[in-house]
C-alpha cells in the first residue's frame, strides 16, 4: 500500500522540521545568529494515464491525468538573514553589524572565516579577538597605554592615548559580502565559510554601499521570532500527527485485505 510510504516520508520531513525549530529556539539568545526554515518540494509521481492523451475509443483527448503523488522530501535547510535587533552592552568592544556584511575572522587553519557575532575582546598581546579567540581581519592591536577604545560607523578604530585625549588611528575594519549569503557553510562557534554556492566574498568598508555600518557599544541580537517558532512548531507537530493517523488508517486498511484472504 502506498499510503504507508507515503506517510513515513511526510513524518520524516516533519522531524526535520521540528529539528529545525529546535535549533532555532536554542540559538535565540546567540548574538549574531540567523534562523533557519525547512524547504520542501513533492517527490515524483507515478502515472497511470497521463493527461493530454488520446482516449482508447477514439480521437479524444483525456482532460484529466491518473496521477499519485510519492510522497515529500527535504529539499534545504535555508538560513534567513533579516537584521536582527540591537542590543547596548555599553562595552567598547562590542560591534554591531547594521546591514549587510560579515566581520572577518582567521580560522584555526589560517583560513578567512565570517561572523555577525561582533562580540570582541583583546588577546595577551593587545590584538583585537572573538570570544574564541579568532584574530580579527584586518588585525588591530590596541596599545597598553590606551584609556579608551573608538570605532566609527565607518569601521576606523581609534585608540585614546594619555589624560589629553589624543585619539591614534589603529586601523580599519573591513566587511565582506556575498552574491548569495544564505550558500555560507555555518561551522558552529557563529562562524561561516565561503562555498562555492555563496560565491566568492566582496570586501569593502563599513558605511559603503551596499555595506553595513557599525554600532559601538551594540550587540546583533538572534533573529528568533520566539512567537513564530512556537507557530512553527504547532503546525509541524500537527503536521506528524496527521501523517501518523494515515499510517494507522493504511494499516487497518491492509489488516481487513489480510482477514478477507485468511
Amino acid at each position: 500500500m502506498r499510503a504507508l510510504s507515503i506517510a513515513a516520508t511526510g513524518m520524516s520531513a516533519q522531524q526535520t522540521n521540528v529539528e529545525v525549530i529546535a535549533n532555532n529556539v536554542a540559538n535565540i539568545n546567540t548574538t549574531g545568529f540567523k534562523r533557519s526554515r525547512a524547504e520542501f518540494a513533492d517527490l515524483l509521481y507515478q502515472t497511470d494515464r497521463a493527461a493530454g492523451t488520446a482516449a482508447r475509443d477514439d480521437d479524444t483527448i483525456i482532460p484529466e491525468g491518473n496521477t499519485i503523488g510519492l510522497g515529500v522530501r527535504t529539499v534545504a535547510i535555508r538560513n534567513l538573514s533579516m537584521q536582527g535587533a540591537l542590543a547596548s552592552t555599553s562595552n567598547k568592544l562590542d560591534l554591531a553589524l547594521n546591514g549587510r556584511g560579515y566581520f572577518q575572522v582567521q580560522g584555526e587553519n589560517n583560513e578567512i572565516l565570517y561572523t555577525r557575532a561582533g562580540a570582541f575582546n583583546k588577546n595577551g598581546s593587545g590584538q583585537l579577538v572573538t570570544l574564541e579567540g579568532n584574530l580579527v581581519i584586518p588585525n588591530i592591536t590596541i596599545p597598553n597605554t590606551a584609556t579608551d577604545v573608538v570605532v566609527n560607523a565607518a569601521g576606523q578604530v581609534y585608540a585614546v592615548i594619555g589624560a589629553t585625549g589624543t585619539q591614534q588611528l589603529l586601523g580599519q575594519l573591513s566587511l565582506a559580502n556575498f552574491a548569495n549569503e544564505t550558500g555560507l557553510a555555518p561551522l558552529g562557534g557563529n562562524l561561516l565559510q565561503e562555498t562555492l554556492a555563496s560565491g566568492s566574498p566582496v570586501i569593502g568598508s563599513p558605511g559603503d554601499e551596499g555595506f553595513a555600518t557599525i554600532q559601538q557599544g551594540y550587540l546583533e541580537s538572534s533573529n528568533v521570532d520566539p512567537v513564530k517558532e512556537i507557530t512553527e512548531l504547532i503546525s509541524a507537530q500537527r503536521a506528524y500527527e496527521m501523517n501518523s493517523k494515515v499510517i494507522s488508517a493504511a494499516d487497518d486498511m491492509y489488516n481487513v485485505i489480510t482477514k478477507d484472504i485468511r
